[in-house]
């Protein structure tokens, strides 16, 4: 029940923000180039990929970080950087942004050969002595996420930015997560689990 009214509420805020247009999100993302890829395909490992999420997804990001800076951190999501980028941006910036990043592919990641059995374990089946809920039942069989639920795509996405994500969750540096979520499930995870699990999903297509 929880979940579904989780669901409920995702579509509804949703269906309120702008409807974006992906030309003018192109014209607009000129200044996301520098870090996330001139195609939405960051190179610079500490950045994501933003090519190929979830609309939904990116906008409700991009509105977190905006929260993020105008309440002082205590609300959204902040980032010194991402949060200081996105406070001037309108809801229809936001929209086209989304949208724009949202229609390009996402290139191709890798998964070390050193990880993919221990990492396949852990996406696939969690660790049920300690509670651990599997990646996959809500980041899919391939990691394309599920749009709808507000879960994100991770596959192909930098590593070293999906191990920093885990990091903040497991410390509440990062708490934007729906019904925390992610900050129970890093909370869990060891040091070496988080840099299995980085390493695992980018080769999940």
């Amino acid at each position: 029940m929880k979940r579904l009214v989780l669901l409920i509420s995702l579509v509804a805020s949703s269906s309120v923000w702008a409807q974006g247009n992906i030309d003018a999100g192109k014209e607009k993302s000129a200044t996301c180039a520098a870090c996330h890829g001139a195609d939405g395909n960051a190179l610079i490992a500490q950045y994501p990929k933003l090519a190929g999420q979830h609309v939904n997804y990116l906008e409700k990001q991009l509105h977190d970080l905006k929260l993020g800076m105008s309440s002082g951190g205590k609300q959204g999501r902040y980032e010194p950087v991402m949060s200081a980028m996105a406070m001037p941006l309108t809801d229809q910036d936001i929209a086209d942004l989304s949208a724009y990043y949202a229609s390009i592919p996402q290139t191709d990641g890798s998964t070390p050969e050193n990880v993919v059995d221990q990492g396949k374990a852990l996406y696939f089946a969690g660790d049920a002595e300690k509670g651990l809920t599997a990646c996959a039942a809500c980041h899919g069989p391939r990691g394309h996420g599920m749009e709808l639920a507000g879960f994100p795509k991770i596959s192909g996405q930098n590593a070293d930015y999906i191990k920093a994500q885990l990091e903040k969750f497991r410390s509440g540096e990062r708490n934007n997560d729906m019904n925390g979520m992610m900050q129970d499930i890093s909370n869990q995870l060891t040091d070496d689990e988080i840099d299995i699990l980085s390493k695992y999903v980018g080769g999940l297509h």
